[in-house]
């Protein structure tokens, strides 16, 4: 087995034996050998496509299929196998997949993405490869949400093909064309990230601010984790009117800003927090749960009878839900007691995504102006369990009162309960939505860097970021990008990128490896 392509990858090198995040060595060789035959089918496709053969049912399963490889997204070799054999269905592979299982496993092992598989090519090539891979899972996933709410754009997935390909047919050992096609791997990601804006924005509204209960209803129960607002959207409606209580958990908070959503009145508020806690949450939450993505970890006997997938999540034994049908769900939650009683958690705020902020903007410009803001922090990303996260709890906490902390993403459960006041009415924490509403947030900053006719990089604004999975990398590779200077990154940096390419990056982008929040809070706001 090798993967580093987590955040908490064993030792910051490799896991070599059992990934961190429970994933077992079949797995990972099977999944590497997905991909294999993924880029196998891209290189196929386009084949076609230059014969103006074009179809989008392979560029879908592209899409979700390589969703199903990245981080605490599905840990089933069966359900893999499936993949597998789908894929090699659509055309005739190079390497045709043995029939059984335990044949595959043995078969997948030679295809195993490691640093050995790209012999003879530069340690310096073979990261970039990585970040690039690395990056396209990520893109895979907004590509998927945004198709299945019908958004899609034949351009990303032809240029998704081509990236994917070249990973395994192009051996140039030029270092500046693999630097430039990971920088187009970040605007790739931006063109996504956009086209999953417009899908959620055109079915279920622009976001607004919303108060979101953190406590619970006496009542049959619901809770629902992921990104997947198409997937929500489908339980409430089928929910609706049958005494039950939907409660997001995770990334799915900033759904409760969606006034399409928000109409449902079952959507009733918040259940516990990051991805990282949920073992111990999930078992004290009286209902069934549904992961419609990642990130899902290895289910405690405790509750994973009631734990059920969507779409490429799985996991060995657990239920499968299929054409949307949530009545094995529904059924479970009628027969569960769920809540005993009404109880108070307090509330916070969501729904600050681009359109809520500009139209406040007047306000924030002034309040720059009279100098009642002196910064703006952007403090988000994924959140994880390997100590030396509550470096962005403490960031939180110190940064000046007369600073603005905007959040997105998962990284955000370290300090979104936090009262942390206002600034002339405008809250001084503002939550942008899940990690691929980062969109949002750089459409803010270019229109801050509008409204006071500078560039970007000189606005009072800093960048402070957690990262965990393969989401966060296209983010980062768009805002590199983008040029976006003296981004500060955390717990520690990927172990995927060799120690020349980490020079070449702070060198070109100034990025650096957060310290403690007292010397990161000193050197961006030159305090003495």
């Amino acid at each position: 087995m090798f993967c580093h392509q987590c955040e908490q990858t064993a030792k910051g090198i490799a896991c070599t034996t059992k990934g961190v995040c429970g994933k077992e060595h079949s797995t990972d060789v099977l999944q590497d050998f997905l991909i294999y035959t993924l880029a196998d089918l891209a290189e196929n496709i386009l084949e076609t496509e230059r014969k103006g053969q074009k179809n989008l049912e392979l560029d879908r399963f592209l899409m979700e299929a390589m969703f199903s490889t990245l981080t605490n997204v599905n840990f089933d070799p069966e359900r893999i196998k499936i993949y597998i054999e789908k894929a090699a269905n659509y055309f005739v592979p190079k390497v045709e997949p043995a029939k059984d299982l335990e044949s595959l496993i043995k078969q997948a092992e030679t295809y195993e993405i490691k640093p050995e598989f790209f012999a003879g090519e530069s340690e310096e090539v073979i990261s970039l490869k990585f970040a690039i891979l690395y990056a396209l899972k990520g893109i895979a996933a907004y590509a998927y949400h945004a198709y299945k709410l019908g958004e899609e754009n034949e351009e990303i997935y032809k240029a998704f093909k081509e990236l994917l390909v070249q990973i395994y047919k192009d051996s140039t050992s030029d270092l500046e064309t693999w630097m430039k096609r990971t920088l187009e791997t970040g605007k790739l990601n931006l063109m996504v990230m956009e086209l999953l804006d417009k899908a959620n924005t055109s079915n279920f509204g622009d976001p607004i601010p919303t108060k979101v209960p953190l406590g619970v209803k006496a009542g049959k129960a619901i809770l629902v984790s992921g990104h997947d607002l198409k997937d929500l959207y489908e339980l409430l409606r089928q929910t609706e009117g049958k005494g039950i209580y939907v409660y997001t958990h995770g990334e799915m908070l900033p759904a409760h800003g969606y006034p399409e959503l928000k109409k449902f009145t079952h959507l009733y508020g918040h259940y516990g927090t990051a991805w990282q806690n949920q073992q111990k949450e999930f078992s004290q939450f009286p209902g069934p749960i549904v992961m419609t993505t990642n990130c899902l970890m290895p289910p405690k006997d405790s509750y994973r009878d009631r734990v059920f997938t969507l779409g490429p999540v799985g996991y060995p034994g657990l239920k499968h839900i299929s054409d949307e049908d949530f009545s094995p769900v529904i059924e479970m939650a009628l027969q569960m007691e769920g809540f005993k009683e009404d109880h108070s958690g307090g509330e916070v705020i969501t729904g600050f995504a681009k359109k809520a902020v500009f139209s406040v903007s007047d306000k924030i410009i002034e309040a720059v102006k009279k100098e009642k803001i002196k910064h703006f922090f952007l403090v988000g990303g994924c959140d994880g369990a390997k100590p030396g996260r509550s470096y962005y709890t403490e960031f939180v906490e110190k940064a000046p009162k007369d600073t603005i902390i905007l959040t997105l993403a998962c990284g955000k459960f370290r300090f979104f309960d936090k009262d942390l006041g206002n600034i002339e009415g405008i809250p001084r924490l503002i939550d942008v939505g899940q990690c691929n509403d980062a969109y949002s947030a750089i459409q803010i900053a270019l229109a801050l860097s509008k409204a006071f006719n500078v560039e970007v990089n000189k606005l009072p604004l800093s960048l402070i970021l957690s990262w965990y999975e393969q989401k966060a990398i296209a983010i980062l590779l768009t805002l590199l990008y983008l040029n976006i200077q003296n981004i500060r990154l955390g717990p520690s940096m990927p172990a995927f990128l060799s120690k020349n390419i980490l020079e070449l990056i702070s060198k070109q982008f100034n990025l650096k490896p957060i310290t403690t929040p007292d010397e990161d809070l000193k050197a961006i706001l030159n305090l003495t």
